[in-house]
């Protein structure tokens, strides 16, 4: 028992004493090795950026004059029209039959009115038999050759004939205005078969057709039939919160709200894809008031869209540019935050040591640094999230604009 115990205690010397000298042979690990870069000064351009919705310059609702049925869509969706090019043309059946009785209408009551005027001349045919009469009567009853009665027999006649002229005249009269009604009734027929043919109300490019053949529409259609946009120039519209806005005011050149707007820069349009819109755009008015629902201020851009690439309803973000001039800058991978704040990590005697930096601006994918850092200082630019303070380092410099080129954006 006593030679088991100690053949057991021997093997756990042998045992320690291999461990340890497999502990001792097991290298020691060398400092990290990190990408570097050092802090520079640099004139950069930075951004404020606003979600935007686009509007076309004009946008006309296409609705009916009348109810109808449509019975021709003429257009396609998306296709450029010109003002007063036909649209839809709606059925007209009832309308034409309506517009023949108008017509016929016109027809007789313009019959009436020659027929009066006939019996106007008749009747003053009439009159003039009749002062002829009395006229030749005169003479002899002043000389006492015939008596006073004929004489008053021919002005009685002359009278009624007279009598007979004004009823003429009356007649002709109304049938006159029968002929303005009755043209008044076919024009406005005609009209009617006029708006059966619903025409652009605007030159642009049409939108999404709400209603097809056979679809009743009239004027009192809570949805268009379509739209008609002007993509020629596109209205952008963002807004600011009260905060922003102040700011603007503040730090805009110009006394009055027209002249600072005057004088902000062209601002740039990024597109729904990330990518910038060729085009410049100006800002050209802002609304006059805070709205008490949301806090904010709405502006609004104008852009030129020369090519229609843009349309009705497309979005993307406005880029409002800020020069900053001999700034320090850091690439954005040197940087990491952590509970509100913004750190990096300074190589100072091989070894990387954290720091608290003040961020003024973020562009191009780069920080620019107000306070924390200077200019020449070294700092890890990349893969800050592996190390500590105090971590050994190995400093392999890198060229600024190789490190900033080659972040990629995170969608």
């Amino acid at each position: 028992m006593f030679m088991k115990n100690k053949i057991i205690l021997l093997s756990f010397s042998v045992l320690s004493v291999f461990s340890c000298t497999k502990k001792d042979q097991r290298p020691a690990q060398g400092p990290k090795v990190v990408a570097t870069v050092a802090v520079e000064n640099r004139n950069v351009t930075g951004y404020s950026t606003f979600p935007t919705s686009i509007e076309g310059r004009v946008n006309n609702d296409v609705r009916a004059k009348m109810q109808g049925y449509i019975t021709q869509v003429l257009v396609d969706e998306g296709q450029y029209v010109t003002k007063g090019q036909p649209l839809f043309r709606l059925e007209t059946n009832s309308l034409n039959q309506s517009a023949n009785a108008a017509k016929a209408g016109v027809g007789a009551a313009r019959s009436n009115v020659a027929a009066s005027d006939a019996n106007v001349k008749a009747a003053q045919s009439a009159v003039n038999a009749a002062q002829v009469e009395v006229n030749k009567l005169k003479p002899l009853v002043e000389k006492n050759i015939i008596s006073n009665v004929q004489l008053q027999t021919a002005q009685a006649n002359l009278a009624r004939a007279q009598a007979q002229v004004a009823q003429a005249i009356a007649a002709k009269q109304q049938a006159s205005a029968g002929v303005a009604q009755a043209q008044a009734n076919f024009q406005g027929v005609q009209a009617n078969i006029d708006y059966s043919v619903i025409r652009a109300p605007i030159s642009g490019n049409i939108g999404k057709i709400n209603f097809r053949t056979g679809s009743l529409v009239g004027p009192a259609d809570p949805m268009p039939i379509s739209t008609v946009s002007d993509t020629s120039e596109l209205y952008a519209y963002f807004s600011m919160n009260e905060k922003e806005y102040l700011n603007f005011l503040k730090n805009s050149k110009g006394a009055t709200v027209p002249e600072k707007l005057k004088n902000m820069p062209a601002i740039e349009l990024m597109l729904a894809n990330g990518e910038v819109y060729a085009e410049k755009g100006y800002v050209k008015a802002v609304t006059g008031q805070i709205d008490p629902s949301t806090g904010s201020i709405q502006f609004r851009a104008s852009f030129p869209n020369p090519n229609k690439l843009l349309s009705n309803g497309n979005s993307g973000t406005i880029r409002i540019p800020k020069a900053y001039d001999n700034v320090l800058v850091l690439p954005e991978t040197a940087t990491y935050e952590q509970q509100g704040l913004v750190y990096i990590y300074k190589v100072k005697q091989d070894t990387a040591k954290s720091a608290v930096i003040k961020v003024l601006d973020r562009t191009n994918n780069m920080v620019i640094i107000s306070e924390g850092a200077s200019k020449g200082e070294v700092v890890v630019a990349e893969g800050v999230g592996t190390l500590k303070t105090g971590t050994p380092v190995k400093s392999q410099p890198k060229k600024f604009d190789d490190i900033i080129n080659a972040i990629k954006p995170i969608f």
